[in-house]
C-alpha cells in the first residue's frame, strides 16, 4: 500500500504537479498504535501530529516521536506549519517535564527530540519549561542524548542561555526559508535574528553539534538556497536538513515546486563543500526527521 502525500490524480502527475517520487509505502502499523498509546497514555503531544508530518508513521513504527512541548497551540501563525494558533495558550503544565521523561523510558528512545510551540505570550518565552524537560529527561533516563528544536524566543538571549545551561548535545533552530521569502513565510520571525540565535548557541560552547533546517518549494531558486546554506554555515550550523515543503491544508502557503532529488543532492554536496559537516537533504526529509542518524558522533 502507498500513502500518498497529495491527493493523487493521474492527470496532475502527467503534468508534473505530483510527482512519483512522493509516493510512499505504508509501514506495518502494529508498532504505531503502540507508540501511538504511549503519548496517549502520558496526554503528549508531538509535532508528527499536529505538523501533519508525513514521516509519522513510520517514525512511530521505529518508536520514535519528536515531543512537542508547551502545548499544541502556538502564538505565531505562520504560513507554512498547521499547528493551531492562538494569543492566549493555556499555562505549562508543571507535570509536562515528568510525562515526558517517563515516555522516553517507556519508548526506550536513546536519543529524544523535544521541540517547542512559540510561547510569546511567556516573559521568557518558555524556556524555563523546556530547561525542566531536559532535566528531567536526564534524570529518569541517564546516558540519553537530547536535542531541542526551539523557537527564537524573540531574540531574547537571556531566555537562550536558560535552555543552552542545561547542554543538551544538539540544539536546532529552524531558519525554514531563503532571506527575500522569510517575510511572508513566517509570522513575526526573522532571517537574521535566527542567524544571531544558531550563533551565538554555537559560540556558548555548551552544545556539541548546532542545527538548522529548511524547506524547499515555496519558488525559491537555488542561488537563495545556497546563499542560505552559506549564512548557515557561517553561523556555525554543523548540521543542516533540507526537505520538500507540502502543503497541510488549503490555508496555507501553496507549493510552487516540486524539488526533484537530484537538486536536493546538488544542494547537499554545494554544503559539504562548504565545509558543513553534515547535510541530510531530501523531499522527505524534516527537522528531526532521523535525528538519531548523528547521535553515534555525540
Amino acid at each position: 500500500m502507498k500513502l500518498n502525500i497529495l491527493p493523487e490524480n493521474p492527470e496532475e502527475e502527467k503534468e508534473g504537479r505530483f510527482p512519483s517520487w512522493l509516493h510512499r509505502k505504508l509501514p506495518p502499523g502494529g508498532q504505531v498504535f503502540k507508540t501511538r498509546g504511549i503519548l496517549e497514555k502520558y496526554r503528549l503531544s508531538t509535532v508528527c501530529e499536529e505538523a501533519k508530518c508525513p514521516n509519522r508513521f513510520e517514525c512511530y513504527t521505529k518508536k520514535t516521536a519528536t515531543f512537542l512541548a508547551l502545548g499544541k497551540a502556538c502564538t505565531r501563525n505562520c504560513g507554512f506549519c498547521d499547528i493551531d494558533f492562538t494569543k492566549t495558550p493555556k499555562a505549562p503544565e508543571a507535570d509536562e517535564p515528568i510525562r515526558i521523561a517517563l515516555s522516553v523510558k517507556e519508548l526506550g528512545l536513546k536519543h529524544v527530540v523535544i521541540t517547542m510551540v512559540a510561547r510569546d505570550d511567556l516573559p521568557d518565552q518558555g524556556a524555563s519549561s523546556i530547561a525542566a524537560i531536559i532535566r528531567t529527561v536526564r534524570q529518569e533516563n541517564p546516558g540519553v542524548t537530547i536535542e531541542v528544536l526551539t523557537s527564537d524566543f524573540s531574540g531574547n538571549l537571556a531566555a537562550l542561555d536558560l535552555v543552552l545551561a542545561e547542554r543538551p548535545e544538539v540544539f536546532n533552530h529552524n531558519i525554514e526559508t531563503v532571506r527575500p521569502l522569510s517575510p511572508r513565510i513566517r509570522h513575526k520571525a526573522d532571517y537574521d535574528r535566527t542567524l544571531m540565535i544558531l550563533r551565538h548557541a554555537k559560540q556558548s560552547g555548551k552544545v556539541i553539534f548546532v542545527k538548522s533546517g529548511i524547506m524547499v518549494g515555496f519558488g525559491e531558486t537555488p542561488e537563495m538556497v545556497q546563499e542560505t546554506l552559506r549564512d548557515l554555515h557561517a553561523a556555525g550550523c554543523d548540521i543542516i536538513t533540507m526537505g520538500q515543503y507540502l502543503q497541510a491544508s488549503t490555508t496555507k502557503l501553496r507549493v510552487k515546486e516540486f524539488v526533484p532529488p537530484e537538486q536536493f543532492k546538488a544542494y547537499e554536496t554545494y554544503g559539504l563543500a562548504l565545509g558543513v559537516r553534515w547535510m541530510y537533504c531530501g523531499p522527505f526529509v524534516r527537522s528531526s526527521y532521523n535525528a538519531n542518524l548523528f547521535a553515534p558522533a555525540l
